[in-house]
């Protein structure tokens, strides 16, 4: 509808310098990107309590995998009976989630995945595995 009424406008007026796909429909009034500053720091504000009632054990991903590395070590057919490779991804979802609510790949200074602490604990804890196996 208001790229209609654009294009309407520049075709009564003669302007010549519009190129078609360059469109200013994305992009934000002022007091939209103020409102959407807000609603942002909001939710980061909200997201630094989601696990303040948690026992630090238990909101650390690091630690969590140390806890199953540990049992698989000591226990080998327990862990195993139990499915601890299907049942990782879903315990370790929601932290994930929460540390990722501030991540925006398309910003020019974004950390890289690879870098992040929790994909760190990941992936030693992928690699103990293999070690532990071979």
């Amino acid at each position: 509808k208001y790229r209609t009424c654009r294009r309407q406008m520049r075709e009564r007026s003669g302007e010549a310098d519009h190129h078609e796909g360059m469109s200013s429909d994305d992009e934000l009034t002022p007091p939209e990107v103020t409102e959407f500053q807000k609603s942002k720091d909001n939710l980061l504000e909200d997201s630094r309590k989601v696990f303040e009632d948690v026992h630090a054990d238990f909101c650390d991903i690091r630690k969590i995998l140390l806890k199953f590395q540990e049992w698989k070590e000591k226990f080998p057919d327990s862990y195993c009976d139990a499915y601890i490779s299907f049942c990782l991804p879903k315990l370790l979802n929601p932290l994930i989630r929460v540390q990722l609510i501030n991540w925006n790949p398309l910003e020019q200074n974004f950390t890289e995945l690879e870098e992040m602490p929790w994909f760190r604990a990941i992936e030693e804890f992928s690699d103990a595995k293999n070690v532990s196996e071979s």
